[in-house]
């Protein structure tokens, strides 16, 4: 029995991920971000789970890359397409530019089951990151309309999203093999101050996280690097 339990969560990142659409698509943006959060606490507890149960399957690696397509893939795509459709630019088509972010998601996740390097790391930023940063956009705009308002602005955002989900960037992840300072430095650094802005700012301090995890990836590889170098 105890080896559906991983999967059974991962089914409830999928059914909050299709809740979380119905509300987008309703125009109901902030409601759909709630349900991104918890699609991505599913997310976070399907894979721990799997390994404290020591049931991890081939099936739950599918299963997984499925359901994130739609919570961390089309979700998105969806947002984007909303608020393109209310942009300072009016077009019939422009909204459907915001689905560029699903292409690139399901090439992301795609790229993810098959590249042997990311076992322990990301190459190219996460989808549920990604969904994170394009969902807490809707809170933004509540005090500053005009700028993500700007179609410009939301279509260099689909851009430059697109680009960071397949590009080379080496992207830590957030499991920890052990506790120890010296190894995880930059991982605590970026959740101690993650916590903090998100405790005054909430969801507008989201684009300021995603500037740090990317920042601070890239020093924590450069730092490991160096260490590596060192050694040799």
């Amino acid at each position: 029995m105890k080896k559906h339990i991983p999967n059974a969560i991962t089914c409830a990142n999928l059914f909050s991920g299709c809740v979380g659409i119905v509300f987008a698509f309703r125009g109901e943006l902030e409601i759909a971000a709630y349900f991104v959060l918890l699609s991505g606490i599913f997310d976070f507890f399907d894979g721990m789970v799997a390994r404290l149960l020591n049931v991890k399957s081939a099936i739950g690696k599918e299963l997984d890359s499925l359901a994130d397509m739609v919570s961390f893939g089309f979700l998105p795509g969806v947002v984007m397409f909303q608020l393109l459709k209310t942009s300072d630019y009016s077009s019939e088509y422009l909204p459907y530019l915001g689905f560029i972010i699903t292409v690139f998601s399901a090439l992301r996740l795609a790229k993810f089951n098959i590249d042997e390097r990311q076992t322990e790391e990301f190459i190219g930023l996460n989808t549920p990151m990604n969904t994170l940063f394009i969902v807490s956009l809707p809170f933004i705009a509540k005090d500053y309309s005009t700028v993500i308002g700007s179609s410009i602005l939301l279509l260099a955002i689909v851009a430059i999203t697109s680009f960071l989900l397949v590009s080379e960037i080496r992207i830590f992840s957030l499991k920890f093999s052990n506790m120890a300072w010296s190894k995880n430095k930059f991982k605590f650094i970026f959740l101690i101050l993650s916590v903090i802005l998100i405790a005054f700012l909430q969801f507008v301090a989201v684009p300021f996280v995603l500037v740090l995890y990317i920042a601070l990836s890239v020093l924590h590889f450069k730092n490991e690097s160096s260490k590596n170098l060192k050694k040799g």
